[in-house]
């Protein structure tokens, strides 16, 4: 059976003994790295060095990978949280007000999708504080609590999925004439019909057009609103027939 103490935020932090450093601190200087180089540049030799400290003094905080991981997830849910002062009443504008918060933090780690996965991830004070959050929202539909974690999870899904999509940077010339030359030669085969219609005369221009829609803000909220009209119906379907 595990030990409590093998879960990082079950350990009191480090005493003033030694406070050259935080947890918050290590945090912030994981995610400059992994914001500026890339997630896999974070190594215990590399933020140890972003502080100014040995390697060795680093673990005196942390004990492993896992465990720095550990600190910029309840980083980035720290970023997540919204202040109760600021969130909207109705179930409807507050998962939606979750949702853009949401958003713009993956928007600000672009590599959150590929490299963060919650479910491995200790779930800290912050993520305990936003499933909170969302599940006091959720609970203003009037669902019983099974379906209020659906509703919360479609929209989390919604959220993640647009992350995910958007993570990519944008192609570099190179790269985006060689895809425009390929799919004009199999455009012509005539074997995608709805696939021509969409890239037109001139597929570099539309793999570009394509491009620059994929990233408008008014997309997202487009989407955003179409899921939440989505909730909505079938909350009023229920009024109807209870």
């Amino acid at each position: 059976m595990s030990s409590p103490d093998e879960v990082l935020w079950a350990r009191p932090a480090p005493g003033e003994r030694r406070p050259a450093h935080t947890r918050a601190s290590i945090a912030a200087a994981a995610l400059r790295i992994a914001d500026t180089r890339g997630f896999e540049a974070v190594t215990m030799r590399n933020v140890a060095t972003e502080l100014g400290a040995g390697t060795m003094t680093l673990y005196h905080y942390v004990r492993n990978k896992e465990e720095l991981t550990a600190l910029m997830s309840e980083a980035i849910m720290s970023e997540i949280v919204i202040p109760d002062d600021e969130l909207p009443d109705g179930w409807r504008e507050g998962l939606a007000e979750i949702a853009r918060r949401t958003r713009r933090v993956f928007g600000a780690h672009p590599w959150i999708g590929e490299y963060m996965d919650a479910e491995q991830a200790q779930a800290g004070p912050s993520t305990l504080r936003h499933v909170e959050q969302t599940l006091a929202v959720a609970a203003r539909t009037g669902l019983p609590l099974e379906e209020r974690l659906e509703v919360a999870g479609l929209v989390d899904d919604y959220v993640i999925g647009y992350a995910i999509r958007n993570r990519e940077p944008e192609a570099d010339r190179a790269h985006l004439e060689s895809m425009a030359a390929y799919l004009q030669t199999q455009l012509a085969t005539g074997e995608f019909p709805h696939l021509a219609e969409m890239m037109g005369d001139d597929p570099r221009a539309a793999i570009e057009r394509l491009m620059h829609l994929a990233s408008l803000e008014e997309r997202f909220e487009r989407g955003l609103q179409r899921v939440l009209d989505g909730i909505e119906v079938d909350l009023e379907r229920r009024r109807l027939t209870t």
